[in-house]
């Protein structure tokens, strides 16, 4: 930093970064942050308005309301004045009638008493007009001038219909206010000091590098990001009874969202999370969870991508990352839930399956019911919100499972337990899964299996 301050600048400070490679806007972000060249100063705007009452005001109150009462100031000096011009007219125009027999009106004024009611009905004037001329004296009126009253008569209708369009014109009024504003600055103004404009406040934030990271997420809340992607999970070890709740491969600029019990939304910058060494930190470090609430579900990815929300109920709907980012350490509400009903794991839409236009759900009932339908019936809802019906279901059974398929070949893996506790799974193809298809909050088909279902993924 140095000081240049002298004859041409009373104040001029120059600061300059150590290198080159550093940019312009970050390095000015830098300084406004760290330093006082930056700098909020409180200020209480208290007037009386038009209503003559003092009141605090923002600025934008203040300059609406100034301009509401230019506009009416403008408005009453334009209508007085259109009264001042409309009086002038008639009487000129009575001077323009007496003008053609200028003898006789002054003949009528020395051989009448009440010279008044006589010049009214000998040359049709009102009473202004008979007054004005009777208000003059005979030299003047013997020299009146026709080529004068004519001139003034058409400047004073000119400057009426200037008025009347004015007045009734709102486009013409604000110009008149306009170009009246521009040319009282330029007669009184001085060059602009301050720049009065919306701005937000510099914040120095830490640049973050953009790189593929995973996210480690166990079951009781502890989260660590290591990086690269494809990493072994065998050799992840986790608190003594703690285990993986799930993987997000991702980059290190994606947020990390957290989803409550209580449906609230909680989000966290990825950057932040600790590095893969270790256990991590728990979702309470990062988060403050509403009374009572528990942390459900978690999920990484860009802020673009979207996502499925569904409850144990069979309500859903589409949102994206970004929509579910809070900057507020307590998130936000944003599943809508019932009494008794639960939000299930979140599904992330394949990012190279062309949009929900080209994939469909598939739903299944606690009690082995399928239903296929298109993910297009489904609400995308960017606020959040309660959903729709995704699945017809009786009283007390529940969505027990949901699969995205993104294209029609796609392959259906149904899972659930046989006899003696067995792991069995079914695969449907592309055709198999047609019975199954429907529109949404339909009660879908039985499927025919050996096994009770309980979970679906797409093959």
């Amino acid at each position: 930093m140095r000081d240049e301050s002298g004859r041409d600048a009373a104040v001029r400070l120059v600061f300059e970064p150590r290198s080159a490679r550093i940019p312009v806007a970050e390095f000015v972000n830098t300084l406004l942050a760290r330093t006082s060249l930056e700098t909020s100063v409180p200020v209480n705007l208290v007037m009386i308005g038009a209503d003559g009452k003092p009141r605090q005001k923002g600025l934008l109150d203040i300059l609406r309301e100034w301009v509401a009462f230019r506009r009416d100031t403008v408005q009453r000096r334009s209508s007085h004045r259109l009264e001042q011009v409309d009086a002038r007219i008639h009487i000129l125009l009575g001077r323009q009638q007496v003008l053609l027999d200028l003898d006789a009106v002054i003949a009528t004024i020395r051989d009448s008493d009440d010279p008044k009611p006589a010049l009214m009905a000998r040359f049709d004037l009102t009473e202004l007009q008979a007054d004005d001329i009777l208000d003059m004296r005979l030299r003047q009126l013997a020299r009146l001038e026709a080529i004068r009253i004519d001139k003034e008569l058409a400047a004073q209708r000119q400057e009426q219909a200037e008025l009347q369009r004015l007045l009734g014109d709102e486009r013409a009024m604000t110009r008149k206010i306009i170009s009246e504003i521009e040319a009282d600055a330029k007669q009184f103004g001085d060059e602009r000091r301050t720049l009065i404009q919306a701005e937000q406040r510099a914040v120095a934030e830490v640049k973050v590098v953009d790189e593929p990271v995973t996210v480690i997420v166990s079951q009781k809340g502890w989260m660590r990001a290591q990086k690269g992607h494809g990493l072994a999970l065998d050799a992840l070890s986790f608190k003594p009874g703690d285990a993986l709740y799930a993987t997000f491969e991702c980059r290190s600029v994606d947020p990390l969202c957290v989803l409550g019990s209580d449906g609230r939304a909680y989000s966290l910058n990825v950057a932040d999370l600790p590095g893969g060494r270790g256990d991590g930190q728990p979702v309470t470090a990062f988060i403050d969870l509403a009374p009572g609430s528990q942390p459900l579900h978690y999920l990484a990815a860009d802020r673009i991508r979207q996502l499925l929300l569904w409850t144990a109920q069979g309500v859903g709907f589409l949102t994206s990352v970004g929509d579910l980012l809070s900057r507020q350490r307590a998130g936000k509400t944003f599943v809508m839930l019932d009494d008794g009903d639960s939000l299930q794991r979140p599904l992330l839409l394949d990012a190279t399956a062309g949009g929900a236009e080209a994939m469909r759900l598939a739903a299944l009932s606690g009690e082995g019911r399928l239903l296929i339908l298109p993910l297009t019936e489904v609400k995308h809802l960017a606020r959040g919100g309660r959903g729709v019906t995704l699945m017809g279901l009786d009283a007390k059974e529940a969505l027990v499972a949901v699969a995205l398929l993104a294209g029609a070949r796609d392959a259906l893996v149904v899972s659930g337990q046989g006899r003696g506790g067995a792991v069995k799974t079914a695969t449907l193809n592309a055709a198999q899964q047609q019975p199954y298809a429907g529109k949404r909050a339909r009660r879908g088909r039985k499927l025919e299996l050996n096994f009770k279902p309980s979970g679906m993924t797409r093959a």
